[in-house]
């Protein structure tokens, strides 16, 4: 391989293969690229399913395609190695021509990555990888003038089309009693339970209440192998505690890290449960020290999984960087765009005492950062933290009987409308937040001018940017004259945004933080950092795996 791939040490490794998906996997054997059509309605359908999800047939084949296809997205990949590439190297989706809904991740080879340019044409070439052949694309020799960006389904501005009514309401009938909040820090060298424990704790206590009150326990992603991305999940929490709870759920399908909260709702509404406690913690900062020191060895799979990994997309920030791509492409945002987000949150980060970034931060030093993966530089990303966050649910009408007034919720937005493949899904903003933010608003008479401060997840600068205009704050394709000189998001601004600090500044607290600063702030309890008059708050969760919505209001 030449150009933009390369290769360098070890040979690449060889995708997984399972029943469904083998044939694409092989189909380069004899040069040409097959996918799975139905045959009722011609549709390309990928990745492999047992449906058509246009037409619902069964009837299904595999159909052998041109080869040729729209680049549609790329980015040059510095911060996250693979074997068999050269870093950096290029990353890229193109649509394919006889049906562009379909997209594939793949690398660029024969083409320098400054000569890349979205609507190019371009051509499979396969490279072969174990028993696999790669699809990989080059331009072709001829290019036509280049082709626009194929068309959503359904585009950011329709997504009110596929909205369901709703069949009643539960908000209503539960609260936020009670937060809370470990300690906070890079490297801490705890156990990560020892964390969980802690924001507990203070959550309940929070609340008045004492660890025999709660009957139930609600949190995300739950148990399993995911190295300093949790704790343990409810077995571990239950194993420490004893609670001996009515309900409980663990799960990483719901919606977003705030997904525990809302079902947590959901069992209090239907009985199951009068007070849940919903917690999260992550311990990313000391899991990468324990494997640098050797104590810990990351689990390695066969081969990489998936249609993303196989070509180096192991980082979500290379697979929403050309989404932020697209942004800028069709809309006209701009590195500065996103800079001035990175910038409000550090501002706010100054004023909060546990933040992991407090240093003034300006337009240069975000500008001049290293590259992870463009466009992104090093402060478009959260940061690594070791932290654990604690939230009570309870029921409505122990309200009376709370210490303090208690947190309501106006509404949720939960429903999933477009793809939930990310290489799938809508192109022009993080997936799994337009639906999400559209239902929000079904389920209220409220509106975005009656939020008084924001609290949207912010893994990356790009996620703000969607759930801003995703939630109306500016319209669609607007974000770049809205955040111009960062007034509007400032705290004294439009709409307060992350007056915390956020992920990107406060520490990567993975949504749960950004909650538990709502309560505070809708309390009146956030110090220096504390938006005057806040009454309202919406709080995002997510995005890119199924997101949620959160409009909470405070009591009164």
């Amino acid at each position: 391989m030449t150009g933009t791939g390369g290769t360098e040490g070890a040979a690449r490794p060889q995708p997984q293969i399972t029943q469904e998906t083998g044939f694409f996997w092989t189909s380069g054997r004899d040069g040409r690229l097959r996918f799975q059509s139905c045959t009722a309605c011609e549709a390309l359908i990928h990745p492999p399913q047992p449906v058509c999800r246009h037409c619902r047939s069964h009837d299904t084949t595999v159909r052998e395609v041109s080869g040729r296809a729209t680049l549609i997205g790329f980015t040059l990949n510095h911060r996250f190695p693979f074997p068999g590439l050269t870093t950096p190297f290029v990353v890229a989706q193109v649509a394919i021509e006889e049906d562009p809904r379909v997209r594939l991740t793949t690398n660029v080879v024969d083409c320098a990555p400054e000569d890349l340019r979205i609507g190019l044409r371009m051509e499979v070439v396969f490279e072969r990888a174990g028993d696999t052949w790669l699809p990989l694309f080059r331009p072709t020799a001829d290019q036509p003038p280049p082709a626009p960006l194929p068309a959503d389904d359904p585009a950011p501005e329709h997504m009110g089309a596929y909205l369901r009514k709703a069949a009643g309401r539960f908000e209503d009938k539960a609260v936020i009693s009670g937060a809370g909040a470990s300690r906070l820090g890079r490297r801490l060298m705890v156990p990560p339970l020892e964390l969980t424990v802690e924001a507990c704790e203070k959550a309940v206590a929070d609340a008045g209440l004492t660890f025999d009150d709660i009957d139930g326990l609600s949190t995300y992603p739950g148990g399993g192998a995911y190295g300093g991305f949790a704790e343990g999940g409810v077995t571990a929490l239950e194993s420490a505690l004893g609670i001996r709870p009515t309900w409980h759920n663990g799960a990483g399908e719901t919606f977003g890290p705030g997904g525990s909260l809302i079902a947590a709702m959901l069992a209090v509404a239907g009985g199951l449960a009068r007070h849940v406690l919903c917690f999260r913690t992550v311990w990313e900062a000391t899991y990468a020290e324990l494997i640098r020191q050797g104590r810990v060895r990351m689990p390695q799979p066969a081969g990489p999984e998936g249609w993303f990994k196989p070509f180096g997309a192991v980082s979500p920030a290379i697979m929403l960087a050309m989404n932020a791509q697209r942004h800028m492409h069709r809309y006209g945002s701009t590195r500065e765009t996103l800079g001035w987000i990175a910038l409000n949150q550090r501002a706010g980060a100054a004023l909060h005492p546990d933040a992991i970034h407090r240093d003034p931060l300006t337009m240069d030093d975000y500008l001049s950062a290293r590259t992870i993966t463009t466009p992104f530089g090093l402060y478009d990303c959260d940061v690594p933290c070791d932290a654990a966050t604690a939230v009570v649910v309870s029921a409505a009408d122990t309200a009376a009987d709370l210490p303090r007034a208690p947190v309501r919720v106006e509404a949720v937005g939960t429903q999933i409308v477009e793809r939930p493949e990310w290489d799938q899904a809508t192109l022009t903003h993080e997936p799994q937040v337009l639906g999400q933010a559209a239902h929000l608003w079904t389920r209220t008479e409220l509106r975005p001018a009656d939020v008084d401060v924001a609290l949207l997840y912010d893994g990356f600068t790009f996620n703000c940017l969607s759930w801003l205009e995703a939630l109306g704050f500016c319209g669609i394709g607007e974000a770049r004259d809205f955040l111009d000189g960062g007034k509007n998001i400032a705290r004294d601004g439009v709409i307060p945004l992350n007056p915390h600090g956020g992920q990107l500044s406060h520490g990567r607290t993975h949504g749960m933080g950004l909650l538990h600063e709502a309560v505070l702030q809708l309390r009146g309890e956030a110090g220096a950092r504390q938006v005057a008059g806040a009454r309202t708050a919406v709080v995002s969760s997510g995005g890119l795996t199924p997101g949620g919505v959160l409009l909470l209001r405070a009591d009164g």
